[in-house]
């Protein structure tokens, strides 16, 4: 059927003495150098108290608040974050602004 023509063994020759001298580089630069791997940090399955002055400090001062930037931000896991936002909104600490089924954006409620 059909199919690549099959190489000369000089063309064959050629690709490999090609293919080894780009192998060589990459070997020296994997000897010579070690990666710096990045530290890995747990994130936290407990969320800070809701009553902690400096906590509310801090959500108080951010503009716009979603679970991704609170789960950054205080190094929680995203469903912790969620929760924690559900529990800041029943105490009418923060208000709802807008989003969809996956995504809430909240913001400080006004003192």
């Amino acid at each position: 059927m059909g199919g690549a023509k099959k190489k000369s063994m000089a063309q064959m020759e050629k690709t490999q003495v090609q293919t080894d001298k780009k192998e060589e580089p990459a070997q020296q630069q994997k000897k010579g150098k070690t990666k710096a791997v990045a530290e890995k940090r747990p994130r936290g399955l407990q969320a800070p108290e809701i009553g902690d002055p400096k906590f509310l400090g801090e959500v108080q001062k951010m503009g716009a608040i979603t679970p991704f930037s609170l789960a950054t931000q205080f190094n929680l896991r995203l469903s912790v974050a969620k929760d924690l936002l559900d529990e800041l909104e029943k105490r009418k600490l923060i208000t709802l602004v807008g989003g969809n089924a996956r995504i809430r954006i909240y913001r400080p409620a006004a003192a």
